[in-house]
């Protein structure tokens, strides 16, 4: 049966009332993240083997999906921030796991971003360049790093992506894009940092991938957005550095969806030097009121 008693007419002990109710509340939230956790351990043993699992397309569907359903005063971007915190907490359950973070501003926003993603208790590694972080990554002593976002006047030891162009293995991908959620009130990191792993990307509703292409020296900006274009991509930004030590332009195309290695749309780009690279995608970042 509801509660039918009148609530409390004078002010303190309306407020008591409410303060109960708060704390009646915050009791059965603390009993659903516990619940929760149970239920990401019966995940964990059926599915990762005591390997942690970095699922950011998932992650970024869920946070979606609670911004699509979200009401009332409580402020839109709090609930990123909130369940980043617990993603990276139940990931955490698996087992412990160090991310690293390539530093470049002098402000440290890069470490920031890790922090705003990765979670405040995660174990975090700094180093000062792109190939100290992937190192690690690499070497199985950590299972991501966040990276400066790719930028065409960069110098060639910041030039990360051009690396993963000779697929190596352990195979390195891209997997997200830092930050997720925008705007970004004063205060909060404005770096654009992407982030990699060894696992490849998994799906989301809604991605981009990034496309690694060796081609002429000569070939234009131009000719290039029109064979990628021919090809059925729809592009967006593109990179494109030209080595003139090695007789090469390498280029770094921003793509619609998520692609796979076996899209037939790569084979039909054969104006390349050698067969395109996929190396990864990422969960397109929400922007104000998006969900």
């Amino acid at each position: 049966m509801p509660d039918t008693t009148p609530p409390p007419s004078d002010p303190a002990s309306r407020l008591a009332a409410l303060r109960a109710e708060l704390d009646r509340i915050d009791d059965s939230i603390h009993a659903l993240l516990m619940a929760r956790a149970a239920v990401v351990e019966g995940v964990a043993a059926l599915g990762t083997q005591g390997k942690v699992a970095l699922r950011p397309g998932r992650e970024a569907d869920i946070i979606r999906r609670l911004l699509r359903n979200h009401r009332g005063a409580l402020p839109r971007q709090v609930l990123p921030r909130m369940w980043r915190e617990l993603l990276a907490g139940t990931t955490g359950m698996q087992r412990s796991y160090v991310v690293t973070v390539c530093e470049t501003d002098p402000g440290n926003a890069f470490v920031q971003c890790a922090r705003e993603h990765f979670g405040a208790l995660t174990a975090l590694r700094v180093h000062r360049t792109p190939a100290q972080a992937i190192g690690e990554v690499s070497a199985g002593r950590a299972i991501a790093a966040v990276l400066p976002m790719p930028a065409e006047e960069e110098g060639p030891s910041l030039a990360w992506w051009t690396a993963l162009l000779h697929r190596d293995e352990p195979r390195i991908y891209i997997v997200a894009r830092l930050p997720f959620w925008a705007p970004r009130p004063d205060g909060t990191p404005l770096v654009q940092a992407l982030v990699v792993a060894t696992a490849a990307p998994d799906a989301s509703a809604d991605d981009r991938s990034f496309l690694g292409l060796e081609l002429a020296l000569d070939t234009s900006r131009a000719r290039l957005s029109s064979l990628i274009s021919a090809a059925g991509f729809d592009p967006g930004a593109i990179i494109l550095r030209r080595n003139q030590a090695a007789g090469v332009a390498h280029a770094l195309v921003d793509v619609a969806g998520m692609v796979a290695e076996s899209d037939p749309r790569l084979a039909a780009m054969t104006e390349i030097l050698r067969p395109p690279v996929v190396l990864g995608g990422y969960a397109t970042p929400l922007a104000g009121d998006q969900t």
